[in-house]
């Protein structure tokens, strides 16, 4: 059976199981998620989630937000790990991560123009994607238990859209109920990852200590940066963390999955015309990868 078929139908179950445990949960209306689902598609501002959710709530928001996305969008072609930033978690007031559902169309190739309003609520981020190698990543208790079962560790810029009305009234349920924001995002050249444990332990350290750089391409200018441990000390503990939330909702990274890891940099708002390019010193073999914004 084809792998992204496969994914697809085990989102779709697991998306039911979701409703039907969260019919406790105040849920949003099917009719409010279908508009909020409307908005997305036209890139207008949707209303927010209320600010009093619960992480059952949100959980059962998303879950129908992602059957209609899973009906517009097709086939999901792995999952985002959010807020994995302790930044990025104090400006949505929240202290851990959120998950959302990536689909495709949405992974666009290196040097991809894209409008600069290309959501309601447009920001990009300096990222990563890791390509999933094994089922064996569902079990992962360490980085390096994520290290042995993946292949590719992928340079990424995410293009996130809030969606919201108000983004400053968006807090760590409001995200998950949005499906983490998940929108567009631009891959680079991948990195294999070896199998000699001695070069995966080496990868993983300069993972953590190496320098995430923003620049705009025009003038060179750099307009963020960050570093590696940023995310949960290490970028692979987002996977460990991404593979306990799904088990919880009864879902599991598949080989060939696309994870993206979360941000290693402030959220930056595109403006027309501009360029810019995310480069990653210090992880070897990893190549800058850049977005256009019309």
């Amino acid at each position: 059976m084809n792998m992204k078929h496969t994914l697809a139908a085990a989102v779709a179950v697991a998306l039911g199981t979701a409703l039907a445990s969260g019919a406790q949960a105040e849920c949003m209306s099917d009719a409010d998620v279908a508009a909020m689902a409307a908005a997305m598609v036209a890139r207008t501002p949707a209303p927010n989630p209320p600010q009093d959710f619960s992480e059952a709530d949100a959980s059962c928001t998303r879950a129908k937000l992602n059957k209609l996305l899973l009906a517009r969008y097709g086939t999901p072609i792995g999952y985002k790990a959010g807020l994995t930033n302790a930044s990025i978690q104090k400006r949505f007031g929240y202290d851990k991560p959120v998950w959302g559902v990536l689909y495709q169309g949405m992974v666009l190739d290196n040097g991809a123009t894209v409008d600069a309003a290309f959501g309601a609520r447009p920001l990009y981020e300096a990222d990563l994607l890791v390509r999933v190698r094994s089922d064996a990543i569902n079990r992962a208790k360490t980085a390096a238990d994520v290290m042995a079962a993946i292949d590719q560790i992928v340079p990424f810029i995410e293009l996130a859209d809030l969606t919201v009305q108000s983004t400053t009234a968006l807090n760590g349920p409001g995200v998950t109920a949005i499906n983490a924001g998940a929108r567009l995002g631009v891959k680079g050249l991948a990195v294999l990852v070896p199998q000699a444990d001695f070069a995966q332990a080496y990868l993983l350290d300069a993972l953590r200590d190496m320098t995430v750089r923003i620049t705009d391409s025009g003038t060179g200018a750099e307009l963020a940066r960050g570093k590696g441990s940023d995310i949960l000390g290490q970028p692979l503990e987002s996977v460990v963390w991404l593979a306990d939330a799904l088990a919880r909702e009864g879902l599991a990274m598949r080989p060939g999955d696309l994870i993206s890891l979360g941000s290693f940099s402030p959220l930056l708002t595109p403006r027309a015309g501009q360029s810019v390019q995310v480069s990653y010193d210090g992880l070897p073999g990893a190549q800058s990868v850049a977005v256009n914004f019309r």
